[in-house]
């Protein structure tokens, strides 16, 4: 069996390898995810520009305004997510609110979110799971 392949002849998915926002203004969303996020730059070639998160390539694609749809909310994990959230704040990245804890799981883990805006109108979040003490 390769990484491709399921025992019954079907496919294996093994991950995701990249994700793809519209973006209106393609050089402002760069310096956001670069400067203010401070995800690698990979490359980019005219209104395509690439990431590296974590592993997983984010694709920016510019379009014209009436070509824009929002995409789909992308959650970035955060070791911490107070620290990430006061540093993207102290960036002037603007929060619908503070991190949240959204689920308890049965072990005790958190589940902390706080949802942001890209400032091309794609709402993106931070994600963190917070282990009880002990």
């Amino acid at each position: 069996m390769t990484g491709s392949e399921a025992p019954d002849g079907g496919i294996t998915i093994t991950g995701i390898g990249q994700v793809a926002l519209n973006v209106k203004d393609a050089e402002r969303a760069t310096a956001f995810y670069r400067d203010v996020l401070g995800l690698p730059f990979l490359y980019a070639y005219g209104e395509l520009v690439f990431f590296d998160c974590g592993g997983t390539r984010l694709y920016l694609q510019g379009v014209p305004q009436e070509r824009w749809v929002p995409g789909s909310v992308i959650y970035f994990t955060v070791r911490d997510i107070a620290a990430a959230h006061e540093g993207l704040s102290g960036r002037g990245v603007a929060f619908q609110g503070a991190p949240h804890m959204i689920h308890k799981h049965d072990d005790g883990v958190e589940e902390w979110m706080a949802f942001f805006d890209d400032g091309e109108g794609n709402t993106l979040a931070l994600i963190s799971q917070v282990a009880p003490p002990g």
